[in-house]
């Protein structure tokens, strides 16, 4: 379920996005099996966790929040501090899977679990 705040995010990050360049797509991929190029993805979305993890640790605000259950807030604030490694999940998406892929993905499954990815990362549990 994606949360009203992950919604907002979906709404401000694909403008704060679309102004960071695009790398050109790569030409003459070899054939990759599913498993090779969600073997691609998911450093990358790893990386965009990460990054929105650190961000939302490092906010003063974040033990009361936490304390709340409510870290959304957060999450979207860190998200344009984090476009760069946004942007690269996206990119190979599209460049893996066709275009438009990446924001289907970002917009849907990534929102969808990434305040549990964030969780996660910062409480360590598993």
């Amino acid at each position: 379920m994606i949360f009203a705040a992950l919604v907002a995010a979906s709404l401000v990050v694909p403008a704060a996005i679309d102004a960071i360049p695009r790398s050109p797509l790569s030409v003459g991929l070899p054939h990759m099996t599913s498993q090779q190029k969600l073997a691609v993805i998911r450093p990358l979305e790893t990386t965009a966790n990460e990054c929105i993890a650190r961000k939302v640790s490092a906010d003063p605000r974040f033990q009361s929040l936490a304390q709340a259950g409510d870290i959304n807030e957060l999450i979207v604030e860190s998200v344009p501090t984090c476009v760069e490694a946004m942007r690269a999940m996206i990119d190979a998406h599209d460049r893996l899977f066709g275009e438009g892929a990446g924001e289907s993905f970002f917009m849907g499954p990534y929102l969808d679990a990434l305040p549990a990815a964030v969780e996660k990362l910062i409480t360590g549990s598993h």
